[in-house]
């Protein structure tokens, strides 16, 4: 499923425009990213929690010429699914 068909799926749902809708989840994606941006933990009961997780700087190699780097420290988002969508999910196979 693509955003355009679950813009489509949520409008159909919830008896709205599909412009409505698309507004309202590209504000909801907005409002996932500043918090995750914060350093802040996103948690939906029953669906999961979106967390920002820290790499540390490690050594690599680069894989065209097998020359060693240092691979900088970054950040992650991480998504856990939560116990609600584990069952679903694991109730249709």
């Amino acid at each position: 499923m693509n955003k355009t068909e679950l813009v489509a799926a949520i409008a159909a749902d919830v008896d709205l425009s599909k412009a409505d809708t698309a507004r309202v989840l590209e504000s909801v994606l907005e409002s996932l990213t500043k918090a995750l941006t914060r350093g802040e933990t996103v948690q939906l009961i029953g669906f999961g929690s979106f967390a920002v997780a820290s790499r540390p700087e490690r050594a690599g190699r680069n894989p065209s010429t097998g020359e060693q780097m240092t691979i900088k420290a970054s950040k992650s988002p991480k998504f856990t699914a939560g116990k609600a969508l584990k069952d679903a999910v694991n109730a249709s196979a």
